[in-house]
């Protein structure tokens, strides 16, 4: 009778565990999950006051190589499309949180709109595997296109699709 007891509870805790909600990945042509973060001011900012605007959703870390090569030309980016209908967020996963985000921007010149993920949960809501990895999220809050590694942002080619995004309604 035991055996059959605990098979039985072993047989429901499996089941159990595959009717679990699991977040799903955030994917070209979905919507993006709205999240609301604090800047490094304390501010607190949500996607979904963004709508309206092409948003790079760019998720980073000050100790990843990769997302340190892409900075420059993010921040040559967000300069270029400064006045128009864009806004950059730059998501560090740091744990080392605002602290850490202010030092590597003061010692490296960097002015970004930086948000704060130090908890990691907006991250785990768009899946990401790793860093950088970024999101195109268009005017009507759907993503457009999923980019996982490091990209010359400031690019006559990402330039010319980021404006082409901006003029479809």
């Amino acid at each position: 009778m035991k055996r059959i007891l605990a098979v039985l509870l072993l047989l429901l805790a499996v089941m159990a565990s595959g009717c679990s909600k699991k977040e799903v990945p955030a994917q070209e042509g979905a919507a993006a999950p709205d999240f609301t973060l604090s800047d490094l001011s304390g501010k607190q900012v949500q996607l979904s006051s963004l709508k309206g605007k092409v948003v790079l959703v760019n998720f980073w870390a000050t100790w990843c190589p990769p997302c340190r090569e892409e900075i420059p030309s993010m921040v040559k980016l967000n300069q270029i499309m400064q006045g128009k209908n864009f806004q950059m967020l730059a998501i560090s996963i740091d744990e080392g949180g605002k602290q850490a985000v202010q030092e590597f921007f003061r010692q490296n010149g960097v002015t970004l709109p930086a948000l704060l993920d130090t908890d990691g949960s907006v991250s785990r809501r768009y899946g990401t595997t790793g860093v950088p990895e970024t999101f195109i999220v268009d005017g009507k809050g759907m993503i457009r296109k999923k980019v996982i590694g490091g990209v010359e942002w400031s690019s006559p080619e990402v330039v010319g699709y980021l404006e082409g995004l901006m003029q479809q309604k």
